[in-house]
């Protein structure tokens, strides 16, 4: 199973980098492949988790360089993108762990939803009305183990 975790790159607070590291572990642990922007932030923190773990992280970068992702990550895939990236991370993955909010995080939970995968929102977004994640979760270990289900874990 693919989980793509997204989240703010280097605006993300030190609380959201804690949510990721630990969401990319236990993503790890239970035998998932984590997806990543492959840059910092979120995306770092989740690697880090991942490689932690001894799990298989890809980082689908904007740029078309190799060196700029994440020392923690597997792989490293340059797309030459930009943010367009991010359709091509959503489509690559079973579900999508959204933590705190950036605009391309709102993209790619926008494109997840489009295409009817599961979205586990901690903090970020939110619509005047509703969550624009399908579930919402308080810890990385409530969204990890719902998104695992929902993506047919």
């Amino acid at each position: 199973m693919y989980i793509a975790v997204v989240g703010p790159g280097e605006q993300a607070t030190p609380a959201d980098r804690q949510l990721a590291e630990q969401a990319g572990y236990l993503l790890a642990a239970g035998g998932a492949i984590v997806l990543t922007g492959g840059l910092g932030g979120v995306m770092a923190a989740a690697a880090a988790g991942c490689a932690r773990a001894g799990g298989i992280s890809v980082g689908l970068l904007p740029g078309d360089r190799r060196t700029a992702g994440g020392p923690d990550l597997t792989v490293s895939l340059p797309t030459g993108l930009g943010e367009l990236r991010n359709g091509l991370l959503v489509r690559c993955a079973d579900g999508l762990i959204a933590i705190g909010g950036s605009w391309g995080t709102l993209s790619e939970i926008a494109l997840a939803r489009r295409a009817g995968l599961p979205v586990l929102g901690i903090g970020g977004w939110r619509l005047a009305d509703r969550d624009l994640a399908t579930e919402t979760a308080e810890t990385a270990e409530q969204a990890v183990h719902r998104i695992l289900q929902l993506a047919g874990g």
